[in-house]
C-alpha cells in the first residue's frame, strides 16, 4: 500500500499536465472534490490539487513541445542526477535533466525504454504528497506497457523494485511493484506493470503510467466525470480480489482510473 513514509522508488508526487489549468481545475474539483491552489507567479501557472487543506496532486500548462495531456507519476529519489545517471545506463532516455525547484526539492523528467514517461523527485522542503490512500486520493500507480519484460528489467536497474507476479488467466500476468522497504510483507505493494495485449497493441496504444484514486463509490464517480466530459476508457467493472474499478481520459485526454474496495484504503 502507499503510504506517505517515502522509501526510495516509491511514488511520492503526481501531476498533470494540461493545455488548460482552469478547465482542470474545475474537472477535478467536480468529481474529486478537489481545490486548486496557485504555487505563484514565479511558478509559470503550476499549483496544486488540495483536499481538506492537504496536497493530493498538483498541474500546470504543457511545457513540452508536441506533449499530450497526461498525468506524470514521480518516484522518490535521494539524488536526482544518479537516477538520471542510471535511467542512461539501463536504456532510457531523459526528457528534462535534473533541476532545483526553488527549495522545494530537485526534479528530473524520463521515458523508459518501452517508451512510457515518469519523473523523480528529491525532497527538499516539500517532502511530497501530503495525503495518500485516502478516498478521492491517490492509491496506486500503473504501468501499460508494450513490453513489460523489458519494463520490468528496466525499472529494477533503476530503482532496485521487486516484483509479484500475478496469474490473470491465459497468458496474462500482472506484476505487483514493491520497492525495498516500502512496507510489512504482504503490504509493499505501490503499484502494477502489465502487458499490453495484441489488441490494444493493434489499435496503436503505448506505454504509460496512470494514477487510481481511491473512491467510495466507483460508478457514482464515474457518473460525475462522465457528465463533466470524461470519456469512457473502461467502464465501471468488478476486479475479483481487487474491488470495482473504472478507467477514464479527462476532457482534455490524460487517462485516469477509479478505485473501491482497496481493503487498505479508509
Amino acid at each position: 500500500m502507499l503510504t506517505t513514509h517515502y522509501v526510495p522508488g516509491s511514488p511520492n508526487w503526481l501531476d498533470l499536465g494540461t493545455p488548460d489549468t482552469d478547465a482542470a481545475a474545475e474537472f477535478y474539483g467536480a468529481v474529486f472534490g478537489w481545490t486548486f491552489q496557485s504555487a505563484g507567479p514565479q511558478a509559470g501557472g503550476y499549483g496544486f490539487f488540495q483536499l481538506d487543506g492537504k496536497t493530493v496532486g498538483a498541474a500546470g500548462p504543457l511545457t513540452e513541445e508536441g506533449a499530450s495531456s497526461a498525468w506524470t507519476a514521480y518516484f522518490r529519489t535521494s539524488d536526482a542526477d544518479a537516477t538520471a545517471k542510471a535511467v542512461q545506463q539501463a536504456g532510457g532516455a531523459v526528457r528534462v535533466p535534473p533541476m532545483d525547484v526553488f527549495t522545494a526539492g530537485r526534479l528530473a523528467a524520463f521515458t523508459d525504454p518501452t517508451g512510457a514517461d515518469f519523473a523523480v523527485w528529491q525532497p527538499g522542503d516539500t517532502k511530497g504528497l501530503e495525503t495518500v490512500m485516502e478516498a478521492n486520493t491517490l492509491c496506486w500507480t500503473e504501468l501499460y506497457t508494450t513490453d513489460a519484460a523489458a519494463a520490468k528489467a528496466f525499472y529494477t536497474s533503476v530503482f532496485s523494485w521487486e516484483y509479484q507476479d500475478m496469474p490473470m488467466g491465459g497468458d496474462l500476468v500482472y506484476s505487483v511493484v514493491s520497492s525495498p522497504g516500502g512496507g510489512k510483507e504482504g503490504d509493499a505493494g505501490q503499484g502494477g506493470i502489465m502487458q499490453l495485449q495484441e489488441e490494444h497493441l493493434k489499435a496503436g496504444s503505448a506505454s504509460e503510467w496512470h494514477p487510481y484514486f481511491g473512491v467510495t463509490d466507483c460508478d457514482a464517480t464515474f457518473a460525475t466525470a462522465t457528465s463533466r466530459g470524461a470519456s469512457v476508457m473502461i467502464p465501471p467493472s468488478n476486479a475479483p480480489g481487487v474491488g470495482r474499478l473504472a478507467m477514464l481520459k479527462d476532457p482534455a485526454g490524460a487517462v485516469f482510473a477509479l478505485i473501491k474496495g482497496d481493503p487498505n484504503m479508509t
